[in-house]
């Protein structure tokens, strides 16, 4: 039990200290040691502490007996310990945690009563915390629903609907953000709850051309041009609180102060995505200290999948079984990963050669089809804008909606057709089994976060592209554009409902049909080939991953769709749920927990940062339009700092500026360097230490074999001298 205890805890020292020498009986400080336990490797260690402490306690003027020292030692390591840990939260039997308490109690009688004040209140503190944290997880959303989903399916799957829970969170806490700074304020004006009062300033030295802005469809004709408008955002729902041209007010009035919505609504902006980038962050902290200090030792790959590869949280027998079969399906990767490393390095010179330009020219097909994909979307959305304006009464309702939604149809046929490609691509390049997954992954992120990218940028050229002179009027396509922000809100707005359409759409027409032919027809050999739909965890991942890049790129240009993203996780929660119970089967290719929650958050990561890219090129480089939002009296969207500093006083100014100086950022780059490698050199010290805890976990295996030796020849000696 030492043993697996200091496995368990191989990233803390002083924990592993205290574990190691709580597993000794407290006699064996007081006894004498027996002679040959000193030729022990992990005594000559302890030994050599000893002489440090000893010297250290001759310097400081306080000179103990050796046993004394090494008692001393042992019992400032336990009891400082618990000075940040519970008692309760070791692993220890009753007599050792009353020896333990003991210790704190003599130690309390000779501290000050201030002393004895703070670790109460310290200790009252931490109970209280431990309570409400306690408290907390009966409020967790979907608690009972993901236990019960990690207990039938294991912790890889239930890491993903954790992971979509968190998205959930985050897409609410974005939407009361938005709603609090930008929303709020509207509200309270919009239906005279105060009495403040919009500002409305009209565009100085602008042409009248560039103010006009006509809303499509002011009346509706027909009943499916409602279904139209809701599903593509154009219409009733073009003039409201859900996209950027609703917004047309330089300010709100209240008693005592003019709110600034045009600076509320770009500092929401940068709120919701800072908020985004910390939060990723912190959650994904753990993730990456495991994967860190994770050893790249096969031999303890081997043994970790064998010994302690098993999954505790699954109860169900089929799921026992893929978990057997998954193992098994690891443990044949890891020897064919093996087999390809003894290939690689008996591999020749020509042989090399061959591979090399067989993985070129598969590159070549690779970035080929991407290219294909991307030149497909830019076409796409060309014609789709062009034609897009034409009156509903002239189309047919299928033209029409057609024409809507073709981009999102032509970016989802993308996103379904390249994985297919890529898989059947990997299988010629001769890479580890593990390194396919990971590379064939990773071209799918780039695939479909880039179509997105693709999108907003194909947007961007046609806004700011024309032919005639009201470009330069404006500095944008206005009679195409009137109001592109909007424009671009409802692309955005469209591809999430698509993408919500189809996931629901392949659950119900294609999961479920495909689960009652191979239930009820599972003679014929056709449907035993097709098989059950397997839940693949990084296709789903990919598949929320970018809907929620869709959501923080449109929730500048559409200020409610984060609410609607929201609606649309919590859909998906369900439906995936459902799916998983009845329709679906895990995947033979399971994630651990610790592996998948680094994995997801790593690719949401990437998401955020291609994100911000096209909002950065939209607010600092595109002209404003002048016909509508709030930032109508400014050329872009980033102007509006620099008038709200202009109004600080001249000290603020001087040190606002000073700030975003290149005086400033040059040094201020070097700290963070400095800070970045820091970190780094703190990590690889952690490492070297897990390193070091190993050696000794090495050591103690050899004093049990060296031990286990002399009790034999003692009772051997013993038995001879009894003959």
């Amino acid at each position: 039990m030492p043993v697996a205890g200091m496995t368990r805890r191989a990233g803390d020292p002083a924990r592993t200290l205290v574990l190691t020498s709580l597993s000794l009986d407290s006699s064996c400080f007081s006894s004498p040691p027996v002679n040959f336990l000193q030729e022990l490797p992990s005594y000559r260690s302890i030994a050599r502490k000893r002489t440090t402490i000893l010297s250290r306690d001759k310097q400081s003027g306080t000179l103990l007996k050796p046993t004394d020292s090494y008692n001393f030692q042992l019992e400032g390591e336990i009891t400082e310990d618990l000075d940040n840990q519970s008692i309760r939260k070791y692993a220890l039997n009753i007599s050792e945690k009353r020896r333990l308490r003991d210790i704190q109690e003599t130690q309390m009688k000779y501290l000050s009563e201030w002393d004895q004040w703070k670790r109460y209140s310290s200790k009252s503190w931490k109970r209280f915390i431990e309570k409400a944290r306690e408290m907390t997880t009966h409020l967790e959303l979907w608690r009972e629903d993901i236990r019960s989903i990690e207990g039938k399916f294991g912790t890889g799957i239930q890491s993903y609907f954790s992971f979509l829970r968190f998205l959930v969170l985050l897409n609410l806490v974005i939407f009361l953000i938005i709603f609090l700074v930008v929303l709020l304020p509207v509200l309270l004006t919009r239906y005279k709850i105060t009495n403040s009062s919009f500002i409305l300033i009209p565009s100085q030295d602008v042409d009248i051309q560039c103010t006009v802005y006509p809303i499509s469809s002011s009346g509706l004709i027909y009943f499916y041009s409602y279904i139209i408008d809701l599903l593509s955002g154009t219409g009733f729902l073009e003039d409201t609180y859900l996209f950027y041209g609703h917004y047309t007010i330089d300010g709100v009035k209240f008693q005592n102060f003019t709110y600034d919505l045009p600076l509320a609504y770009l500092l929401s902006t940068i709120a919701y995505l800072a908020l985004s980038l910390v939060w990723i962050v912190k959650r994904s902290v753990e993730g990456f200290k495991i994967n860190l200090i994770r050893s790249e030792e096969h031999f303890q790959s081997y043994c970790n999948k064998i010994f302690a590869g098993w999954d505790f949280c699954i109860t169900n027998r089929s799921m026992a079984d893929l978990k057997h079969s998954s193992l098994r399906y690891e443990l044949r990767a890891d020897l064919e990963e093996e087999r390809i490393r003894q290939k690689i390095a008996e591999r020749t010179s020509e042989e090399t050669i061959r591979i090399y330009s067989l993985r070129l020219f598969l590159n070549c097909i690779v970035l080929a089809v991407l290219a294909a994909c991307f030149y497909a979307i830019y076409k796409a959305t060309i014609f789709s804008q062009e034609h897009m304006k034409k009156e509903i009464d002239k189309m047919v309702f299928g033209e029409n909606l057609l024409i809507l939604y073709l981009p999102s149809i032509v970016i989802t046929l993308a996103n379904f057709i390249t994985p297919i490609i890529f898989a059947k691509i990997i299988h010629y390049e001769d890479y580890s089994p593990g390194f396919e997954i990971r590379l064939t992954i990773l071209r799918c992120v780039f695939m479909r976060l880039a179509t997105i990218c693709v999108l907003v940028f194909t947007l961007g050229s046609k806004i700011t592209s024309c032919d005639n002179y009201l470009c330069e009027l404006c500095g944008y396509n206005q009679k195409l554009y009137p109001c592109w922000e909007t424009q671009v809100g409802q692309e955005m707005y469209k591809l999430m409902i698509f993408d919500l359409i189809i996931i629901l759409a392949v659950t119900l027409f294609v999961d479920f049909p495909r689960k009652i032919l191979v239930t009820y027809c599972s003679s014929w050999k056709l449907f035993q080939c097709w098989g059950e739909q397997e839940f693949a965890i990084p296709d789903n991942v990919l598949g929320i991953v970018y809907g929620q890049t869709i959501c923080w790129i449109g929730a500048f240009f559409s200020p409610l769709l984060p609410a609607i993203a929201t609606l649309k996780f919590i859909i998906i929660f369900y439906v995936k749920e459902i799916s998983l119970l009845y329709t679906c089967r895990p995947s033979p290719r399971q994630f651990r927990a610790s592996n998948s929650n680094f994995f997801f958050l790593l690719v949401l990561l990437i998401g955020l940062c291609l994100a911000i890219i096209p909002l950065t090129i939209s607010m600092a480089r595109i002209p404003s339009s002048k016909a509508c939002g709030p930032f109508t009296n400014f050329n872009t969207t980033w102007e509006v700092v620099p008038k709200t500093v202009s109004t600080f006083p001249n000290s603020l100014q001087t040190l606002v500026y000073g700030i975003t100086s290149e005086a400033f950022a040059v040094p201020f780059f070097m700290i963070i360097c400095l800070v970045m490698f820091y970190f780094i050199a703190l990590a690889g010290a952690h490492k070297r230490v897990v390193i070091q805890l190993r050696e000794q976990l090495n050591l103690e295996s050899r004093d049990k074999r060296y031990l286990i030796q002399k009790l034999t020849e003692a009772q051997r000696d013993l038995r001879n001298r009894l003959d």
